[in-house]
C-alpha cells in the first residue's frame, strides 16, 4: 500500500488586476501596431516561423505585475494571447540569487519588438502567494528591441512553444495552484467610470463569476490554419439583416486594438453604414444622423449570437484628441479591413474593442475551446 499527503487543488479561480497602458501619440500608432501583428500572423519564413516588423517603444497593452526570484523583484509583463513563452529583462534587469541558468538559447519576435536571451529557472509569484510557481523556466533577455515594458506573459496555446517549454498555465496546473488550464479575460470599456484608464482582470483556473452575466458558451478552436495555431474560432457576422462575413475562421486576441474583417466583408460593412474613409486617421467616419441609424453587428459563434451594439462600433469620443483629422465630437468606426479577401484562413480578428464588450475564456484542455459571455458592459453607451 502506498500512502502520502493529499494535495489540495484550488477550485475557485485566482484573479489579478491588469493595467491598461495608453501612452500612444495618435491612432496611427495603433494602426501600425495592428498591421505589424497581422503580418506576424500571416507571413512565415523558410523555417516556418513568423516574422514581423518590430515597433520601437510602443506603449500599448495590458500588463500584470509578476514577482520573481530572491531578492524579489517585480516585473511588468505584457499579457499576450498570441504567444506562449514568458520572459523578462526587456526593461528591468533580471537579478536573483536563486535563479539557475539552463544554458538554452531562447528568443522571439513580436509585433512590438524582439528579444534574444537564455532560459532560466526560478520562482515566480503572481500578486498572491496562492498563485506561485516553483522552478519555472522562462526567458531572460540579453538583448531586446522595442519594449517599453519588462517582457511578456504568454497565455497563448501551448502548441506555440512547439512542445519545447511548458506555458505559465501548464506550470500552474502541474504544481496544483489551479485545477484547470483556463484563463478568463475581462476588460472594462475606456469610457466607463471617472478614470480615463479603465480596468482589466485576468483569472487563472476558471472564470470570475462576478464579471459576466448569464452563461459562458463555448466553441471549439477552428481547424483552419493559420487561425488554428492561435486562439482561433469560426464565426459569421451580419449587420442587421445584411450578411457581412460568411462562416469562416479568424482569431480572438487582446493584443489588437480594432475589429478586423476580410477586405470584401469590410466593403460590405462600409456600404451598409455609409461611412467614408478619413484619410488622416485611416478610420471610417459617419455623421451623427448616420450614427442614429447604425444597426447592430451580430456575431454568430457556435449556436449563440452576440450583439455588438452601435456604441460598441465607434471609437471612444473621450479619446478623439488622439485622432488626426477629427474634432472632439466627430464619430469614427472601429471596424477595419484586412488586406486580403475571405478565404485566407485569417478572415477576422476580434480585438480589444470586441473583448471589452464580452467576457472571454481561453480553455487549454484536451479539447481547446474559447468561451464567451455577456457582461454589464455589453450594451454600454460610454463611447
Amino acid at each position: 500500500m502506498v500512502t502520502g499527503s493529499p494535495v489540495e487543488v484550488r477550485n475557485s479561480p485566482i484573479t489579478l488586476p491588469m493595467t491598461r497602458r495608453l501612452a500612444f501619440s495618435n491612432v496611427s500608432d495603433l494602426l501600425r501596431h495592428d498591421e505589424a501583428l497581422i503580418a506576424a500572423l500571416t507571413e512565415y519564413n523558410a523555417h516556418g516561423r513568423r516574422d514581423s516588423v518590430p515597433l520601437k517603444n510602443f506603449h500599448w497593452g495590458y500588463t500584470v505585475s509578476v514577482d520573481i526570484g530572491n531578492p524579489t523583484r517585480t516585473y511588468e509583463l505584457i499579457v499576450d494571447s498570441a504567444s506562449a513563452i514568458t520572459w523578462v529583462g526587456g526593461h528591468t534587469q533580471y537579478v536573483s540569487s536563486t535563479g539557475t541558468n539552463i544554458g538554452v538559447p531562447v528568443g522571439g519576435t513580436y509585433q512590438y519588438g524582439s528579444f534574444q536571451g537564455t532560459l532560466f529557472e526560478d520562482s515566480m509569484t503572481f500578486g498572491t502567494d496562492e498563485l506561485s510557481i516553483d522552478r519555472m523556466r522562462f526567458g531572460v533577455a540579453s538583448t531586446s528591441q522595442g519594449f517599453a515594458f519588462d517582457g511578456v506573459l504568454g497565455i497563448g496555446p501551448r502548441g506555440l512553444t512547439h512542445g519545447t517549454l511548458p506555458t505559465v498555465v501548464d506550470y500552474l496546473v502541474q504544481q496544483y495552484a489551479i485545477r484547470r488550464p483556463i484563463v478568463g479575460i475581462f476588460f472594462k470599456p475606456i469610457g466607463v467610470g471617472a478614470a480615463l484608464i479603465g480596468d482589466g482582470e485576468i483569472s487563472f483556473g476558471g472564470a470570475n463569476r462576478q464579471r459576466y452575466t448569464g452563461t459562458i458558451r463555448y466553441t471549439d478552436i477552428t481547424d483552419i490554419p493559420p487561425s488554428s495555431q492561435y486562439w482561433g474560432i469560426n464565426q459569421r457576422i451580419t449587420y442587421g439583416d445584411t450578411p457581412i462575413l460568411d462562416y469562416t475562421a479568424g482569431i480572438v486576441n487582446c493584443g489588437y486594438t480594432f475589429l478586423y474583417i476580410a477586405s470584401d466583408a469590410f466593403e460590405r460593412y462600409q456600404a451598409a453604414t455609409g461611412g467614408t474613409m478619413n484619410a488622416a486617421n485611416g478610420l471610417l467616419q459617419i455623421s451623427h444622423i448616420q450614427y442614429l441609424r447604425l444597426h447592430n453587428l451580430y456575431f454568430h459563434i457556435g449556436q449563440v449570437t452576440y450583439i455588438f451594439v452601435p456604441n460598441a462600433q465607434i471609437w471612444p469620443r473621450s479619446l478623439n484628441h488622439k485622432l488626426d483629422g477629427g474634432g472632439d465630437d466627430d464619430i469614427f468606426l472601429v471596424v477595419k479591413g484586412l488586406e486580403f479577401a475571405t478565404g485566407s484562413g485569417l478572415d477576422f480578428i476580434n480585438g480589444y474593442v470586441f473583448l471589452q464588450r464580452f467576457y472571454v475564456v481561453f480553455s487549454g484542455s484536451m479539447r481547446p475551446r474559447i468561451g464567451f459571455a455577456r457582461t454589464l458592459y455589453s450594451r454600454d453607451e460610454s463611447n
